[in-house]
């Protein structure tokens, strides 16, 4: 067992501003990145769908992607910052990159192929590599851990309106 102790807070100062700028300035454009491949797609394929009651109104999406983007890119860096030159840190950040990949495969199958059952597919993957990612940043910091759990939530969310679209479609 480690005798070295995991991080717990969102330890931050003045240092640590340039790089968690970076971050999530990078988390934003890489999350939003696929929006301007797939905007017709949701102007018109989407809307045209039998969708659940459940649906939340579009205008949700945006802010809350926003959101949860911001959570993703101040997680990595509280990762990249405290897990430097360690196999845990190596694993975490690997473990971010593959669900951060497939987070934009599901809006390319969902909307840009649009593809409900790909786009099931890829979420199912996609909510498991997330799993993945909680566990591996905990073993980094347990505060960027706790970051991710939103995200895992909404793509909890995201799933089951997926496969209500699919089922009614």
């Amino acid at each position: 067992m480690s005798t070295t102790t995991v991080p717990r807070s969102l330890d931050l100062s003045r240092d640590d501003l340039p790089g968690l700028a970076v971050a999530v300035l990078l988390c934003e454009a890489v999350g939003a990145s696929p929006a301007f491949v797939t905007r017709t797609g949701l102007s018109t394929w989407y809307v045209a769908l039998n969708r659940p009651a459940f649906t939340p109104p579009n205008w949700v999406f945006g802010p809350v992607w926003t959101f949860l983007f911001f959570l993703l890119g101040v997680a990595v860096y509280l990762v990249w910052r405290d897990g430097r030159g360690t196999r845990a840190g190596r694993i975490a950040l690997g473990a971010f990159v593959g669900q951060f990949a497939l987070n934009v495969a599901w809006t390319l199958a969902f909307f840009g192929q649009q593809s409900i059952g790909g786009g099931l597919v890829v979420i199912a993957a996609l909510w498991l590599a997330i799993a993945a990612t909680v566990v591996a940043f905990a073993r980094v910091h347990r505060g960027a851990a706790l970051l991710l759990v939103p995200y895992l939530l909404w793509v909890s969310f995201a799933g089951v309106l997926n496969a209500a679209i699919w089922t009614l479609n």
